[in-house]
């Protein structure tokens, strides 16, 4: 896997480098072969130009032995004239055997078998009839007679043979000289390649290493430049995100601000035009009441419903505009608030509710913030949370205020969607455009809690502490 990595990122650096260990070891073994072929040639050419001096040797030493048997008839001697012929034989069996193929060569050793031949046989009789008088005289020889019946002495090798024998020797002494200069040579010139190969490989493999180093700090380059870009555009969409995240929360704030308001008008209106119009109605009908007591049953039972109808609507008039904008916020405070909220839900849904509210310092928009929230969690209990128990908790501490609402329900899982989830995310826009954060534990089966921190205010307005 790593190599087909490495061939996929540098191809030509790995192709390079897989032809320099071929040729390497292409050329090493090419340049071993032939330095061993040239060396065992030299062997045999040594031993080649051994065997042709020792023909020349041995032709002397036969032929002194030959000589010194036939005058003394010492038996050292006979045996210096058979080791003598028996080293020209073997000589002359080697170089036989070594210039086969080489028909020149060969001729001139034929011509050197022939003038050993012509050499040694003068040197036959004689030597026979040395032999043959050692052996009756039991191997002690006895001086030559002088007389004609006696032993002759051979003849002296001519000065001609023995010119043409050290010319042919020489000759073939010479052309080995000449194949051993030429295996030295070829020798010098192998490893000469085989220097120049390493050489050359060794510059191949040193520029592969460079074109690899150099490929790697290109690659290094371009990754850091990626790295670069990528962090740049990470920190551009970071910067972005929380822009486009101050936005919102601004956007959130402005909407929640802009919908207090209309809720706040709205309150207003439904007290003050509403609220003076079912008064004002409510007075003409007991008005119309008192002139017609004493008569008109009937229309006495309409004024009675009529007015019945209108403490009703008032009734419904007060609750809307509480849920508007809870007048007791403003003017009992935020704990009497949310003692009200848990009162009425306990009242209506049957939810046994413990509240443990102590008193703390908020700015008006944070006690709406808090006021809402408990609101929305309630109203999520309602719907889907199935509980018998709600504990609902205010404190101060360490300069921040903590709200808290738990329950006893059925639980969820927050990484999952729901569809309170857009709830949660509205909670989660209030506290943050109040710089405070919200934190919702839960689990399927073990309830849920809502947390929430918000920074206490330095000061509070009259009109609005607890």
């Amino acid at each position: 896997m790593m190599l087909a990595s490495m061939l996929r990122r540098h191809p030509f650096v790995v192709t390079l480098a897989c032809l320099a260990v071929v040729a390497m070891a292409f050329v090493s073994e090419g340049s071993y072969w032939r330095s061993v072929g040239k060396l065992d040639a030299l062997g045999q050419m040594g031993e080649a130009r051994a065997s042709i001096q020792a023909l020349e040797r041995g032709l002397l030493d036969a032929e002194a032995g030959g000589r010194a048997l036939v005058l003394t008839g010492r038996a050292e001697y006979l045996k210096l004239y058979s080791d003598a012929r028996e080293t020209t034989d073997r000589s002359l069996e080697f170089l036989a055997d070594y210039y086969t193929g080489q028909s020149q060569r060969l001729a001139t050793l034929d011509q050197l078998r022939a003038l050993m031949a012509e050499r040694l046989v003068a040197l036959e009789k004689p030597i026979r009839d040395a032999e043959a008088g050692q052996a009756r005289s039991g191997g002690v020889a006895a001086p030559p007679p002088p007389s004609p019946a006696g032993i002759a002495a051979p003849p002296p090798p001519s000065p001609a043979g023995i010119a043409a024998f050290r010319s042919l020797s020489a000759s073939l002494l010479d052309s080995e000289s000449v194949n051993i200069e030429h295996s030295r040579d070829a020798i010098y010139q192998s490893l000469m390649m085989s220097r120049l190969g390493v050489a050359a490989l060794s510059a191949i493999g040193l520029l592969g290493v460079y074109m690899y180093l150099r490929q790697s700090m290109v690659l290094e380059r371009q990754e850091h430049r990626q790295q670069r870009r990528a962090q740049a555009d990470y920190d551009r969409l970071e910067i972005e995100v929380g822009r486009r995240t101050a936005q919102l929360l601004e956007l959130n704030n402005r909407l929640e601000t802009a919908r207090e308001d209309e809720r706040n008008r709205l309150a207003r209106d439904l007290h003050d035009e509403l609220g003076s119009l079912l008064t004002s109605a409510k007075l003409d009908a007991a008005r119309i009441k008192s002139r017609l007591a004493g008569g008109a049953p009937e229309a006495l039972e309409r004024l009675d419903h009529l007015v019945a109808t209108l403490n009703s609507v008032i009734a419904v008039k007060r609750r809307i505009g509480e849920d508007l904008r809870p007048s007791a916020l403003g003017n009992l405070g935020l704990v009497v608030t949310l003692e009200i909220l848990a009162r009425e839900f306990a009242e209506q849904s049957g939810v046994q509710v413990e509240c443990d509210l102590a008193p703390v310092k908020l700015a008006p928009a944070a006690q709406m913030v808090v006021y809402r929230l408990v609101q929305e969690a309630i109203t999520n209990i309602t719907k889907y949370a199935k509980a018998s128990h709600v504990w609902l908790s205010l404190s101060a501490r360490d300069g921040r205020v903590a709200v808290s609402v738990r329950d006893d329900g059925v639980g969820f899982d927050p990484a999952a969607t729901r569809n309170t989830a857009y709830g949660l995310v509205g909670m989660r826009f209030r506290v943050a455009a109040e710089q405070g954060t919200l934190t919702v534990v839960s689990m399927p089966g073990h309830g849920t809690s809502i947390q929430v921190s918000l920074p206490e205010a330095s000061q509070i307005e009259p009109a609005a502490a607890d």
